[in-house]
């Protein structure tokens, strides 16, 4: 009876309605033509933004970014949050703007002539101890270090006046970009049967311009070669932020995959998103968080049977994987002898012992390569075409690269790959055997990384850190890592000792430490809107410059 009620007094309302509703159209007719289409596009329109925005990040993470939306409109919750997060920023760069006070702001009215030098070997004194202590960072180190920073600092003094934008002038070190290409080429693959074409390459300012300049590539050749104009690109959740920096500056779509039990790149997860619109899935070897490598020969088989590029980012691992290969430590093929490998970035300036700012990005042919230049025929000042990102480039740095390549040889890098892998197996021995910590996955090379489940990591790492050790904070899951370079070779014991202490340190007194980065750390990785945690980042860095 009530049913019946309900359900004749909803007719009644909805009759009531439409006779309205008619009433009115029939009075605005050429009105109502006009708006039905406009509101029918509006309602159109924000239903396909918010399934775009449903299929790049998923049910749960559009639901929380609608929840967060809505509650920063309720009155004084907005500037409660934006209270909050500078508290935070101005933590986080406390330390540095006590530094900037009294640094130069404006030319001295009268020059300082060579007296300048003496002021910055003060500066110089003000740099943190850095020798043995730091993760990565300065990888030129051991009995040898004084005469190689002697050797590159020459060589890039000797030729610190060039240029090769101007190709025609400075003939030199137009050769040694060449050189240093090909001699790099020759250790990833070229010198194997390798389909497709001459490898070929350039030298650019360091792994991410490498990066940038392969993704580029990939994109405008797949649009010659498949008309995409709409580009999509794959990395593994370990791949470097370089790619957010290219997806970013060439307007490509970017999706991030989960990485599997062992810390690799999913391959099942990677063929999943690839699409009509795909140019470019990525591997790593190995990956910067955990110093794991890829699985690169199923990547390979992958982007050669839907044919798009396949970029291997061996900027870490480029000059100490192949000589570890020969020295018998198992490698597994991760350059140009794999199928699919389109491109390639290797940084001589991290283990080649290369001045900073040298890196390398090679690719399997010309075909591709010729995508990642520039050409302008319509400029007054004449006919311009540059090879990589910046226009003019310090020959000086090319030249060093090259004197460190040639006076190290094939023999000095197979020596340092033998101390660099010991020195790391050490450290993971060392790590495995303190009870409160584990190792990420299992490391192929010279990184490690290791978490806990009953300490914060992140405080260890403060008490680290007031202990002059400079180590990498990771996400996903919460850890540290130690790069190990051969500054750090001899400090294997130094490091473990220390570790040791800072565990039980931690153990018997749990909390951050007055100063340290544990809180900030620890609040970032417990925040579920990332776009706070992004806007928190953007603030540091806008203050810090």
């Amino acid at each position: 009876m009530e049913f019946s009620s309900f359900s004749s007094s909803f007719i009644f309302h909805f009759n009531r309605f439409r006779t309205i509703a008619n009433s009115f159209l029939s009075q605005y007719e050429p009105l109502a033509l006009l708006i039905v289409p406009l509101i029918s596009l509006l309602i159109a329109h924000a239903l396909r933004s918010f399934l775009n925005i449903l299929h790049d990040k998923g049910l749960k993470a559009t639901i929380l970014g609608f929840l967060m939306t809505s509650i920063k409109l309720v009155p004084g919750v907005k500037s409660y949050i934006d209270a909050e997060k500078k508290k935070v920023v101005e933590k986080m760069q406390s330390d540095g703007k006590s530094k900037r006070e009294g640094w130069q702001t404006e030319l001295p009215s009268t020059g300082l002539g060579t007296s300048i030098l003496e002021k910055m070997r003060e500066e110089k004194r003000k740099d943190v101890i850095w020798q043995g202590k730091c993760s990565g960072t300065v990888y030129i180190g051991g009995n040898e270090s004084e005469g190689h920073f002697s050797l590159i600092n020459e060589a890039c003094s000797m030729f610190a006046h060039t240029n090769p934008l101007h190709m025609d002038v400075f003939q030199s070190v137009v050769r040694f970009e060449a050189e240093v290409v090909a001699m790099t080429a020759a250790f990833l693959g070229s010198k194997e049967k390798t389909s497709g074409g001459q490898i070929c390459g350039n030298m650019t300012s360091g792994g991410t311009e490498s990066i940038l300049l392969a993704v580029k590539s990939a994109r405008d050749y797949m649009k010659s070669k498949k008309g995409i104009t709409r580009p999509e690109m794959i990395i593994p959740e370990s791949g470097h932020s370089a790619y957010d920096k290219a997806a970013q500056y060439f307007n490509i779509k970017l999706w991030r995959v989960p990485v599997n039990k062992s810390f690799q790149a999913d391959v099942r997860a990677t063929r999943r998103h690839i699409n009509k619109n795909t140019i470019l899935i990525v591997g790593s070897a190995p990956g910067y968080p955990h110093g794991i490598i890829d699985p690169i020969e199923e990547l390979g088989h992958l982007a050669s049977s839907y044919g798009v590029c396949f970029h291997v980012d061996l900027c870490l691992g480029g000059f100490v994987l192949p000589f570890a290969r020969e020295l018998g430590y198992h490698i597994p093929p991760c350059d140009f002898s794999v199928q699919g490998v389109s491109s390639i970035s290797v940084d001589v300036h991290k283990y080649g012992l290369a001045p900073k700012g040298t890196s390398v990005v090679l690719y399997r042919n010309h075909e591709i390569r010729k995508h990642q230049f520039v050409a302008v025929t319509e400029w007054s000042g004449g006919l311009y075409v540059s090879p990589t990102m910046a226009g003019s480039r310090p020959g000086s740095l090319i030249a060093g690269a090259w004197a460190a390549m040639m006076s190290l040889g094939k023999d000095g890098y197979l020596r340092n790959t033998k101390a660099l892998m010991e020195g790391s197996k050490s450290i993971q021995k060392g790590i495995e055997e303190i009870a409160e910590l584990f190792v990420v996955g299992r490391p192929d090379m010279t990184i490690v990384a290791f978490g806990s489940d009953v300490l914060d990591i992140f405080e260890v790492n403060d008490i680290m850190s007031s202990k002059g050790w400079h180590l990498n904070a990771l996400q996903r899951p919460n850890s540290i890592h130690i790069c190990v370079t051969l500054q750090l070779v001899p400090a294997v014991d130094d490091f473990l000792k220390d570790l040791k202490e800072s565990v039980e340190t931690v153990k018997k007194n749990p909390g951050p430490i007055s100063g340290g980065l544990a809180p900030i750390y620890g609040a970032a990785g417990k925040m579920p809107d990332r776009g706070m945690v992004q806007e928190l980042l953007v603030d540091f860095m806008d203050g810090t410059c």
